[in-house]
């Protein structure tokens, strides 16, 4: 089964009606200690880094998500939920992440004049080869809302990026851990056909 994380900051409907379109079995998971009973894991968000970290340390949400990262069962963090996995982000003030991949958050600030934040369709500017962009083509657009980037410390962890008045990284991931920056339960065929990868995905880790 397919647990949906819910800190009180998550687009919960959407992934779990996207998850249910496709056939496969997901739930709401409330409280920390009933990670553990998920075979792979959604962390989705809206609103800002620190009130959403606020929120998931207050409710012991920290280190129950690191304990359930090095399980090496699958976890996907989308749109807000992939920022948090970094260190640390700058969203009204420095804030520490949950930590699992190296990096921090900054504000998105195109090189050239664009309407901020970047709402709206865009297409990934570089892919790398990983199982959850299986079928997925540079070309094919994605929905993103939001004001904020993750910069990897790491380069290997980026796997693909997008262009919006400048290169920013849209897809991250290593090892059993992934992230993006998009939302695909919005993003219409080519984002359900990545959440439906992630429901088959077996990491080798």
């Amino acid at each position: 089964m397919i647990g949906i994380v819910d800190y009180g900051a998550g687009n919960l409907a959407s992934v779990r009606n996207a998850f249910d379109h496709l056939g496969y079995e997901a739930a709401v998971c409330r409280v920390p200690e009933e990670l553990d009973q998920y075979e792979r894991v959604v962390l989705p968000g809206v609103g800002s880094f620190r009130s959403a970290m606020e929120r998931i340390d207050s409710l012991g949400w920290t280190t129950a998500l690191r304990r359930f990262a090095q399980t090496g069962k699958p976890f996907l963090g989308i749109c807000l939920g992939m920022q948090l996995l970094f260190e640390m982000g700058e969203e009204h003030g420095q804030c520490a992440g949950i930590g699992l991949l190296p990096g921090k958050v900054v504000r998105l600030e195109p090189s050239v004049p664009c309407r901020i934040p970047h709402v709206g369709w865009n297409g990934l500017a570089r892919i790398e080869r990983h199982p959850l962009l299986t079928g997925i083509k540079p070309q094919v657009d994605f929905y993103f809302v939001h004001s904020f980037q993750c910069v990897p410390a790491d380069a290997s962890t980026v796997i693909a990026t997008c262009d919006y008045g400048g290169e920013f990284v849209a897809v991250v991931g290593r090892e059993n851990v992934a992230g993006m920056q998009f939302h695909p339960e919005k993003s219409q065929p080519s984002g359900m056909r990545i959440l439906e990868n992630f429901a088959g995905w077996m990491p080798a880790c």
